[in-house]
């Protein structure tokens, strides 16, 4: 991050700039679905504040997405580079919140 640079930024912008949302209506009605978190908390305000190491989960196209913000972006940029302010902590989606539906081979039921 440069020096200088802002600290913080509200949720609403950062969703736009790390292109999970397309508008910040997007964002904000995404923010008052209540179904983003910060950190384990629903997210009750637009304004909130989300700082470097901050946790998000949202959902994203179907999925429910966990990410940690790695930097603050100045402005929207392309996809990739926006993937570069942030990692995803669980790669599998909604798989891993949802337990898989089939039982493992040694607890199959006997035939």
């Amino acid at each position: 991050m440069v020096e200088g640079a802002a600290q913080t930024m509200r949720l609403d912008r950062l969703l736009v700039y790390l292109r999970f949302a397309r508008t910040r209506a997007a964002a904000r009605a995404l923010i008052e679905s209540r179904a983003l978190r910060r950190n384990r908390n629903h997210v009750r305000r637009v304004a909130e504040n989300v700082a470097i190491g901050d946790v998000l989960t949202l959902p994203v196209g179907g999925e429910v997405r966990v990410v940690e913000v790695l930097s603050l972006p100045e402005r929207r940029t392309s996809p990739a580079l926006a993937r570069c302010h942030y990692r995803v902590l669980d790669p599998r989606g909604e798989i891993a919140i949802a337990p898989d539906q089939t039982p493992p081979n040694d607890m199959k039921a006997p035939q």
